[in-house]
């Protein structure tokens, strides 16, 4: 098995590891094996062989997605150089670090610090719970501090020459700090849920907490931003008893404490908070690990009856939308995949807690300049475009699922045309995630801009089509829940990155046409005719072609 040199760097740590009383050497032996095997790719059933030829036998997708991680970095170098307000600059810098952390925990990490699936091989053996436990806790740190490395690297390095050798010593212990309590934090959630709820009822909490995590993040990061205020061209730190709930607020007084020697008892009292709550918050967890682990057994317990009955209002609708018989039985497998994909509803709820929010949270920014009545005339009405960024990722979960082996299914069918699968699963995305959030936030924005941007919320619904049908090209060379979720990390974020400037495009257009006599109502008519085009041009090529 391969020396890893990230498991030489924690061999450092060994006897750190002892006195929490860790079997070091089997749990070194444990990452050794999750480390070997996040770098070969589980084959897939379609185009696996023509993947063969292009890719080595071992990679490690989510190493290779580091530099785009990389690149989203090189937007903090502004934040960490202009200025010397070490206070505001590196709270802000922390704030955005622990949103991309933290989203990227709760999305790609949560079945991993959930996943029952080693304890068959691992607990028949002389393995102890917390052991194995810390061997999982590790795993995921490494992978956290990997991307954090790789969103901070730059910016940290650009900050070394502008501030000196000190600001990176203190910069890289709070990250790590940082990584630390983002992990112990959800792991301490979910031990909480685990302990109260139980079978069918439990899995589905998760998914409700999921959201409710995403909306907290956004929540705090906007909360963060309010505790400072420009006065004359001078960011003032408005102190009060709420910021000491604010977890990038503690990060970023110790630089301004032990940078610039400004001491106050509110510096004071964030620092001690940035160095104590991790750690005291890790050894209170070691304590529950046993608990912990205990309690995840109970995701393997099927009994309870589940929330998710038997919906035959959705027989109603595939009658409506799906113009085959085919096409109706695509639609009702989408839709039960959609529902009972615990792994699919793990990486996807998130976004839409996400999406709910976004547009709220630029409603709030703008009425910090304008008044009620000035906001209800604006045209602000547009930021609802916001919910749609949850179509891109989700259109590109769309092909994983925890049953991809089952997708030989596809191949032994009698299936006349593959085309009606991909319009089927597309319609389920709309029908059951992204118009929940449509018909909540146009009900709402109703109630503040009035009736008349009705026809402005019908464009949006029928540009969220056309984008659904556009990012749709993310699932080439791919059939719907035919792919495994381990091949999630080679997600390319680039294209992610364009597929939001395409929502900019589409915003700026409408935008544009609200200056039109009558162009609202021409911009959506010639809309709907060439999503409808498009759409059928996409039926009887594109995803045929697959």
């Amino acid at each position: 098995m391969k020396d890893f040199k990230t498991l030489k760097v924690l061999d450092v740590f060994s006897e750190v590891f002892e006195r929490f009383d860790i079997n070091y050497p089997l749990m070194r032996r444990i990452l050794a094996m999750k480390l070997t095997i996040d770098g070969r790719k589980i084959p897939t059933i379609f185009n696996q062989q023509t993947k063969k030829k292009n890719k080595p036998a071992e990679e490690n997708g989510f190493m290779k997605s580091l530099w785009m991680y990389a690149l989203l970095g090189i937007m903090l170098i502004p934040v960490v150089t202009f200025g010397d307000n070490y206070f505001f600059q590196m709270s802000i810098f922390f704030g955005i670090v622990m949103f991309l952390v933290m989203t990227s925990m709760i999305s790609d990490f949560s079945t991993v610090l959930l996943d029952l699936r080693d304890k068959g091989i691992l607990l028949t053996k002389p393995v102890d719970r917390r052991t194995i436990n810390a061997a999982k806790t590790i795993h995921i740190c490494i992978y956290l501090l990997f991307l954090t490395g790789a969103l901070t690297a730059v910016p940290l390095v650009v900050g070394t020459i502008e501030h000196g050798v000190l600001f990176l010593i203190l910069a890289v212990l709070e990250l790590f700090l940082l990584d630390l309590f983002i992990v112990v934090l959800t792991a301490v959630i979910y031990f909480y849920i685990l302990r109260f709820f139980d079978g069918e009822k439990l899995k589905d909490i998760i998914n409700y907490v999921q959201i409710g995590l995403s909306i907290s993040i956004i929540i705090g990061y906007q909360i963060l931003a309010r505790s400072f205020s420009l006065i004359e061209l001078d960011i003032v730190f408005n102190a009060s008893w709420w910021q000491y709930f604010i977890p990038p607020i503690w990060f970023g007084a110790t630089f301004e404490l032990l940078l610039h020697k400004n001491i106050n008892n509110y510096l004071i009292g964030f620092s001690t908070l940035a160095f104590l709550v991790p750690i005291l918050s890790f050894i209170v967890y070691n304590k529950m690990m046993p608990a912990f682990e205990r309690n995840i057994q109970k995701l393997a317990n099927h009994s309870g009856k589940s929330k998710r009955v038997e919906r035959k209002w959705k027989d109603h609708v595939a009658n409506y939308l799906c113009r085959t018989q085919e096409e109706k039985s695509f639609f009702r497998f989408a839709n039960n995949m959609m529902r009972n994909e615990r792994e699919f509803r793990l990486k996807v709820y998130p976004s839409l807690g996400i999406s709910l929010v976004l547009p709220f949270v630029f409603l709030f920014n703008e009425m910090q300049f304008s008044s009620y009545a000035q906001l209800a005339s604006s045209k602000w009405y547009l930021s609802v475009y916001m919910c749609n960024l949850i179509i891109p990722g989700s259109i590109n979960m769309l092909k994983y699922s925890g049953k991809y082996k089952g997708a030989w299914i596809y191949k032994t069918m009698p299936i006349q045309s593959i085309s009606s699968l991909f319009s089927a699963t597309l319609k389920v995305f709309l029908v059951n995630l992204y118009l929940p959030i449509y018909f909540l936030l146009s009900v709402v924005y109703m109630g503040i801009f009035g009736v008349d941007i009705i026809p402005d919320l019908l464009i949006v619904f029928v540009t969220s089509i056309l984008y659904t049908i556009i990012c749709s090209s993310t699932l080439k060379d791919s059939l719907p829940f035919s792919e495994s979720f381990e091949e999630i990390q080679t997600t390319n974020l680039l294209k992610m990155i364009l597929a939001f400037l395409i929502i900019a495009v589409f915003v700026g257009i409408h935008y544009w046409i609200t200056f039109i006599s009558y162009g609202v109502f021409v911009y959506l008519i010639i809309l709907s005719v060439g999503t409808i085009l498009v759409w059928k041009k996409a039926h009887k090529s594109w995803w045929s072609n697959k």
